[in-house]
């Protein structure tokens, strides 16, 4: 049996996030893709992170500094606070989360209203607002 996923769904890892970081299936909704990027973040998919970033912001990021920041963390749990649009029929969307994260010996609450959108078809995240 797989672990859980680190998203916290309450889902085995291979039954939630593991197919969309693999490559073996497309997340249908901006929250999926939300909670797949999160567990990414916290399993140092580095190259998922990058893909499923909108690709105007793609060559901003520098995947060093990502793997360095992701090796910096212990994401601890997410909450999905509130959803408007980003289902399998929308173009975008946004998703409200709340991530209980452990940087340098502290726990800390990461607070985001994050946008999505399709790009060829497939849910990309495009920016966050942050508290």
């Amino acid at each position: 049996m797989s672990r859980p996923c680190p998203c916290t769904s309450k889902k085995t890892y291979d039954r939630c996030c593991e197919p969309f970081i693999l490559g073996k299936k497309q997340p249908q909704t901006a929250e999926q893709l939300m909670r797949s990027r999160f567990t990414a973040y916290a399993l140092r998919k580095v190259d998922y992170l990058v893909a499923t970033t909108d690709e105007a912001k793609r060559a901003e990021l520098d995947p060093e500094d990502l793997a360095s920041y992701c090796a910096s963390i212990a994401c601890v749990s997410l909450k999905i606070v509130a959803t408007e649009l980003g289902g399998p029929n929308d173009e975008t969307g946004v998703v409200k989360f709340h991530a209980s994260l452990q940087y340098g010996g502290k726990r800390t609450l990461h607070i985001e209203r994050s946008t999505f959108a399709r790009e060829n078809g497939a849910w990309v995240y495009v920016d966050g607002e942050t508290n």
